[in-house]
């Protein structure tokens, strides 16, 4: 349990970043923090959500070796956040 705590935290923050880097400047309208936020609730959530729909009753051990499917399901959720909190946030686009 600590170590998906752990892992979460970590590709969480590595999804914000990357979030970030992707869609720098005028196409990304949310703060660093917010984006870090959102990638590791991406990645609790996302995990969290694979684990229910596909019956994997221990997360850590859903199948042998790398994951990939939890892995894309936690960015999917991570980059629906993104959005999600870039709307929440309300600033404009528009420059006036």
């Amino acid at each position: 349990m600590i170590g998906t705590i752990i892992a979460s935290l970590i590709g969480g923050l590595i999804i914000g970043l990357l979030g970030k880097f992707l869609a720098p400047g005028d196409k990304d309208n949310i703060p660093l923090w917010l984006t870090i936020v959102c990638g590791i609730a991406g990645m609790f959530i996302g995990s969290y959500l694979y684990a229910a729909l596909f019956d994997c009753s221990d997360m850590n051990n859903c199948t042998n070796g790398v994951d990939w499917w939890r892995h894309v399901w936690q960015i999917v959720v991570a980059a629906i956040l993104v959005v999600l909190a870039s709307t929440a946030t309300g600033r404009s686009r528009r420059h006036v």
